[in-house]
């Protein structure tokens, strides 16, 4: 006799929602945290970049959209982190060094000129911006994890340590 039943459920992982400026030096500042809570957590904590291209920054929406074409592309938190350690570059050389870090990265480099000249992504960071000013995110970094919004923006000190905390009391409650 077989066993029909079906398989417990996993619960699912606490989701970390980090809003972002691709050109936002403060952002750039906090890889080193994402980086680390990442490596601690792995795949028992979902780490979401979310968009956020602030109007002081003129290349950051562009950059948004390269990134959701690196995630199409399969290496999403690679693109970012490089575009993200080289904001002045981003700042200086705008759409064509999106390009030449996706070409560094081994992607299509034409299918992301295409993706920002078609505007296909438009509406995920459209709907990611929409979002953030909903929940009351003025600045970047900002993270929310748990319902609970921290400013990263004002100040990176502590952030790590408070979202850690609050991982692994959401982590604790599901053993």
């Amino acid at each position: 006799m077989s066993d029909t039943s079906p398989a417990p459920a996993r619960p699912t992982a606490p989701v970390l929602d980090v809003w972002c400026d691709l050109q936002c030096p403060d952002c750039r500042t906090a890889l080193d945290d994402l980086r680390a809570l990442r490596a601690r957590y792995g795949d028992r904590l979902e780490v979401r970049l979310r968009h956020f291209p602030l109007e002081k920054n003129k290349h950051a929406f562009a950059a948004a959209q390269a990134a959701e074409e690196a995630v199409e592309q399969g290496q999403g938190w690679a693109y970012v982190e490089a575009v993200l350690g080289r904001v002045e570059e981003l700042a200086s050389r705008g759409e064509a060094f999106l390009l030449d870090v996706a070409r560094e990265l081994g992607l299509d480099a034409e299918e992301f000129d295409t993706s920002l000249i078609d505007g296909r992504h438009i509406l995920i960071v459209d709907a990611d911006q929409a979002e953030g000013k909903a929940i009351g995110v003025t600045g970047t970094p900002t993270y929310v994890i748990d319902g609970e919004r921290l400013d990263g923006g004002k100040s990176q000190e502590g952030l790590r340590e408070r979202v850690e905390e609050i991982a692994d009391r959401l982590l604790a409650g599901q053993g």
